[in-house]
């Protein structure tokens, strides 16, 4: 008798055990590719020798893990690096600056998607490199909008290899690098594209990225940032392009003073188009390779640079999105967009880094190209006309601030 009673107390612990255990395993969170999490929590019930699952969505506290100390609920998708290691590393700049451009992606998309009205979302795709251990992106892309023809806002996170023909150009831009030593490289960046449909909303492009390398005995460690904004119109207004510059310069001004002078300059011989003897666009500011300061204050310059891209594009946007448009000006925007896509897959230094990396991912790599664009052979613009004037512009860089 006394051993039975034994054998039941055996039994009702195990039972109660399983389901204790089954609970605190189940308990798994599940990310979405929106700006929230969802738990789901799995109940194993066992009352009298009959198994009852229920399942239900709901944190349960007792299953959670410890509560995270960053708030990824804004952002449009997890971030690439296990929280564990952002939290576990606070102040390091790669943690830094892969939450900066997670918040500074979620917040443009969102801007963006206002503008469109109801029902019009960005595609969130969160990929990982061939090697998941080399990290990944996060890759928003709007197309066939009201407001947006097509919206690209991309994020990567990555640590690879550094190939030799990428040693070749870093040297060649002033690295000191030994030829007998194999580097890798870590890189965290935000890129975006905006493509508008209506031609008196100027395109607008943005990039921001740090960057980090080593050799493989963890010598010759070299770290910079680099990035810029710039705005590529179709037809000229001067008080929109007098405003964009406007908001870049009180970014640059924070920090120091000539800065928007140098990088205006930089950005205007960057996106000169040689075989067409014109710019891309009407500028805006462009650096690379900064790496002569505190890495802290770098940080904070580009943060606030990146903080700049709403309040210096989007007044534009609210102003010309209803404008009428006519057929001559749709193929005009369409020939122009030509040449953007000539500059960015001759010159962009972003693509030819994209292309030269081992394993790249193309469909994010080319997410700045347009949905159309258009080429007509020997096509000048009449003198006199709206046109002819954007492209004296082009030709003839102007001080707009």
């Amino acid at each position: 008798m006394e051993e039975a009673k034994q054998i039941s107390r055996m039994a009702s612990r195990l039972v109660r055990g399983v389901a204790r255990t089954m609970t605190t395993v189940a308990a798994v969170k599940t990310p979405r590719l929106t700006r929230a999490g969802r738990y789901i929590s799995t109940s194993l019930l066992v009352s009298g020798g009959v198994a009852l699952y229920a399942s239900h969505q709901g944190s349960v506290a007792a299953a959670q893990k410890a509560p995270t100390t960053i708030d990824t609920s804004k952002f449009m998708a997890p971030p690439i690096t296990e929280l564990s290691v952002l939290e576990g590393k606070p102040n390091d700049m790669r943690t830094k600056m892969e939450l900066m451009i997670m918040r500074i992606q979620s917040e443009f998309c969102r801007a963006l998607e206002g503008e469109e009205g109801a029902g019009c979302k960005f595609t969130v795709d969160r990929w990982r490199r061939h090697n998941p251990s080399e990290g990944g992106g996060v890759t928003c892309v709007l197309q066939d909008g009201k407001t947006f023809e097509k919206a690209g806002v991309n994020i990567t996170v990555m640590t690879a290899p550094l190939s030799k023909e990428l040693q070749a150009s870093m040297r060649a831009r002033g690295k000191k690098l030994p030829e007998d030593k194999k580097f890798s490289f870590f890189a965290a960046g935000i890129s975006s594209v905006i493509h508008p449909r209506n031609p008196h909303v100027p395109t607008i492009h943005f990039n921001y990225r740090y960057f980090e390398m080593q050799d493989e005995d963890g010598n010759n460690k070299h770290w910079w940032f680099g990035g810029g904004t710039d705005l590529t119109p179709y037809y000229l207004d001067e008080g929109d392009v007098k405003l964009f510059h406007g908001v870049l310069k009180s970014a640059c001004d924070r920090h120091q003073p000539d800065y928007y002078s140098r990088f205006k300059k930089w950005c205007d011989d960057y996106f000169f188009v040689k075989f067409r003897g014109e710019r891309r666009g009407v500028g805006g500011i462009f650096f690379d390779d900064l790496e002569d300061t505190d890495p802290e204050k770098m940080f904070g310059f580009v943060t606030d640079c990146a903080d700049a891209v709403i309040p210096s594009y989007l007044p534009l946007v609210k102003k010309h999105k209803n404008d009428a448009v006519s057929e001559e000006e749709r193929r005009w925007q369409l020939l122009r967009r030509g040449r953007y896509v000539e500059f960015n897959l001759v010159y962009d230094r972003g693509t030819k880094f994209g292309f030269a990396t081992p394993n790249a991912r193309i469909e994010s790599i080319l997410m700045s190209l347009p949905l159309h664009a258009r080429w007509e052979y020997m096509h000048q613009p009449a003198p006199g006309t709206p046109e002819y004037k954007i492209t004296e512009v082009l030709k003839n860089p102007k001080d707009w601030v």
